[in-house]
């Protein structure tokens, strides 16, 4: 059995091959991603890896299963970039990674407030270059201020807990509430409710069409003057335009960004030779108050064993013919 894996990096390779190869199983590893033109490079392979940025559309899927694909294998617990409706039709069976290092997202969430809040990378720059002033670097106490967690499923339950070890009042908003959360002492309000009454509104819902913009203008109007707003979840979640008119205005104080919208050929490559050709990425990033990663809040080593732990028994187990946490077409 062959597999291709696309969108690899050398962390990629290492993590997977740390784990002992499954009998007659052949690994592929493809830098590029996997688009309508790539799709040749998984020719007679029966299952593609594809990850969070790979174009899993009906064009692409049509390539795959006339070339002999049988299995999608996704490296990520979001499954919003395939057409499943077009996989179902093309009997291709799709399988995820429903949960690998939730404490990996949540941290980084966290890691993301304190340094926005205590002005960290404005504060580096400057004592790289021999100024030990301290203007425009006060920050505010997390302790008593509340915390608006917009989903609480593993990785907002995570959070929840660090921000509740900070002293902060829990605020959540899911359809279906997690007793854990709500044992932390945390309130399930409405989200216009949750929005009103937060200092720091913080993103853990995955991407649906209901979810899709779930920040924009009218909901940023409802939040606090000079809040914070993290995003670590999905990138189209916010409506990004909305959110750089707060900025301007002042309304929305902070902005942590670890997801974009138009991340797709951007994130994951070293650009740093070239132009930036996204405009609305080049006007977040002229923001003092604003801090962008490039989608690595899933980036630890725990987290990176659990993807290929993971990914390597739903191949072995569909090869098996006992599929473990495939993701079927709701009806």
């Amino acid at each position: 059995m062959r597999i291709v894996f696309f969108s690899t990096q050398v962390y990629d390779r290492e993590s997977f091959l740390a784990f002992p190869r499954p009998q007659n199983t052949e690994f592929i590893f493809q830098q590029p991603k996997l688009t309508v033109d790539t799709a040749v490079l998984a020719a007679g392979a029966e299952v593609v890896c594809a990850f969070i940025n790979d174009d899993l559309s009906a064009p692409v899927l049509e390539k795959l299963a006339a070339n002999g694909t049988r299995l999608v294998a996704l490296r990520s617990a979001g499954y919003n970039h395939i057409d499943l409706e077009a996989a179902q039709r093309l009997n291709l069976a799709v399988v995820r990674v429903p949960s690998y290092s939730p404490h990996a997202i949540a941290e980084h969430t966290v890691a993301l407030i304190l340094a926005l809040n205590r002005h960290l990378t404005r504060a580096y720059n400057r004592t790289r270059e021999g100024d030990f002033s301290l203007r425009g670097l006060t920050g505010f106490d997390l302790v008593n201020k509340t915390v608006g967690i917009v989903g609480t499923g593993q990785i907002g339950a995570a959070f929840a807990r660090i921000m509740a070890g900070f002293g902060c009042k829990i605020l959540a908003y899911d359809p279906y509430p997690n007793p854990e959360v709500t044992t932390l002492g945390a309130s399930y309000l409405e989200l216009d409710a949750l929005l009103a009454q937060s200092h720091i509104v913080s993103l853990h819902c995955p991407l649906s069409p209901a979810t899709h913009h779930l920040i924009n203008a009218s909901s940023l109007s409802r939040m606090q003057q000079g809040s914070m707003l993290i995003n670590t979840s999905r990138g189209a979640l916010v409506d990004t335009p909305a959110v750089i008119d707060a900025l301007k205005r002042g309304h929305l104080g902070y902005l942590g960004l670890d997801v974009y919208e138009e991340e797709a050929d951007l994130f994951f490559e070293d650009l740093s030779d070239f132009p930036l050709q996204d405009d609305v990425l080049a006007r977040l990033l002229t923001f003092p108050n604003v801090i962008i990663t490039a989608h690595q809040a899933f980036l630890t080593r725990e987290a990176l064993d659990a993807i290929a732990g993971t990914t390597l028994a739903n191949i072995s187990a569909w090869a098996e013919g006992k599929p473990q946490n495939l993701v079927r077409l709701e009806a």
